[in-house]
């Protein structure tokens, strides 16, 4: 009989995941976390946020566009 230990990425959400609770592009979910406005972890090259922390973060976030290039 083997016991099943929790996975330890259960409470941990990918960048997909955080850009469609936020309403916002993955890329500026990255921004966020480069700019340390949302605390992250890096496994494997790819970002993951605690759930409980994207849920505080999404509680107080408002999203609005910004400037966006154009061409000439």
């Amino acid at each position: 009989m083997s016991t099943l230990e929790p996975d330890p990425f259960e409470q941990y959400k990918d960048v997909c995941f955080a850009a469609k609770r936020l309403e916002i592009h993955p890329e500026s979910v990255k921004r966020l976390i480069r700019l340390g406005k949302l605390p992250a972890r890096k496994f494997a090259n790819k970002w993951f946020i605690r759930e409980d922390v994207l849920e505080q973060f999404a509680g107080g976030y408002i999203p609005r566009p910004g400037n966006r290039s154009r061409v000439a």
